[in-house]
């Protein structure tokens, strides 16, 4: 099982900044980004130095989507969710240096623990 060292980003002022204007980005690091119930995201890399794989999970913290490589200062939007998924609400997204998804076999369908995942209908609940 793979673990990554996270920073939350989990108020407005936290996830409108983000990984903006970071240079380094440590393979096992990232930020999970949090939000208070699942919700439609759409992400840009304005002000991002980094390429970066964002992996969108439901509440679930089932991966439902990821977008690799996503280009340093493209303000193109990166929807969370795939032309027509049933169900396109997120409530976290895992940002992670570009490449690191495919390195560790990362791939929709997978589940992701966190204590901030409802327990009761966390599909990898916490021990």
């Amino acid at each position: 099982m793979k673990s990554f060292d996270v920073e939350i980003a989990d108020t407005d002022e936290l996830r409108a900044r983000g990984l903006m204007y970071r240079r380094e980005l440590a393979d096992d690091a990232g930020m999970l980004f949090i939000y208070d119930r699942p919700r439609e995201v759409s992400f840009w890399m304005r002000n991002t130095y980094l390429p970066l794989d964002l992996l969108f999970m439901d509440d679930h913290g089932v991966i439902r989507h990821i977008h690799r490589n996503a280009r340093p200062f493209d303000e193109t939007s990166i929807p969370g969710a795939a032309i027509g998924d049933p169900n396109p609400e997120r409530q976290m997204i895992l940002e992670i240096a570009a490449g690191e998804a495919d390195r560790h076999g990362l791939r929709p369908g997978m589940a992701m623990a966190h204590p901030r995942l409802d327990q009761r209908i966390a599909e990898l609940p916490c021990r």
